[in-house]
């Protein structure tokens, strides 16, 4: 196990080039303010370096609201929805107080929601004895249309990449309604949309304009997914974050 010290220090870190990538982007994306004592314990607990982009995020930033809010990437941050500050990687993941060298997530590691209860996570070291699609390291989406895990071509740092490439407009066709960018915006970083008919009803489907929209916890519209999918998806979809 190495040291905060081994993990912070490092010769190449990657944080410079994330900047750079963040400022060229031509997606909406707010860097928000972290907190460094928070964003070590994170990485002392994962066990990366500032090398990686996951490191970079988790000690320079508190997330990044992707797409006018439409995504939260977890970083470093701290405090609390109702301070309306974005939860910490630690927080949503349920990580120990103190490091733990034999803590691991149990299911994978939750890196990223979307306001209408997508989850992005990074599979564990069995993703399939967690009922997850793909293989150990690779990012996979629970996606709120269809109540399914799916898994996605791409490592972490490929995934931060591709969210600021412009590539979410067509990953989203179908669950993108006009003036959601504006629903997006208005939402305080604890709240999500409700959105119904649900968006795996068909319904939505064929009328995905024609539903309503409502804020609500962000918790909420992650559960009201989890249950649904448990009732009629193909399978339990297991931890989608604490928020």
């Amino acid at each position: 196990m190495r040291g905060i010290d081994e993990l912070v220090r490092v010769d190449d870190p990657a944080w410079p080039e994330l900047q750079e990538v963040l400022g060229a982007s031509s997606v909406p994306v707010q860097v928000l303010p972290g907190d460094i004592n928070e964003g070590r314990r994170c990485l002392l607990q994962m066990q990366v370096t500032g090398r990686s982009v996951l490191g970079a995020l988790l000690l320079h930033t508190g997330g990044l609201l992707v797409d006018n809010g439409w995504l939260r990437v977890f970083g470093g941050g701290w405090g609390s929805v109702a301070d309306g500050r974005l939860l910490s990687l630690a927080q949503v993941n349920r990580f120990p107080t103190a490091f733990d060298p034999g803590w691991q997530p149990a299911t994978g590691l939750v890196v990223g929601h979307d306001i209408v209860g997508g989850v992005f996570a990074l599979n564990g070291g069995d993703p399939a004895a967690a009922g997850r699609p793909g293989v150990p390291g690779q990012m996979t989406y629970f996606a709120p249309d269809t109540l399914e895990w799916e898994a996605m071509e791409m490592g972490h740092s490929g995934w931060v990449s591709w969210l600021l490439s412009g590539r979410l407009e067509a990953f989203y066709d179908g669950m993108r309604w006009p003036g959601w960018r504006e629903e997006a915006a208005a939402l305080a970083v604890g709240q999500g949309l409700s959105v119904y008919p649900f968006l795996w009803s068909k319904e939505a489907h064929a009328d995905l304009a024609g539903t309503s929209r409502r804020p609500v916890p962000m918790r909420e519209v992650l559960g009201v997914a989890a249950d649904f999918a448990r009732q009629m998806g193909p399978s339990d979809p297991g931890f989608l974050g604490d928020v």
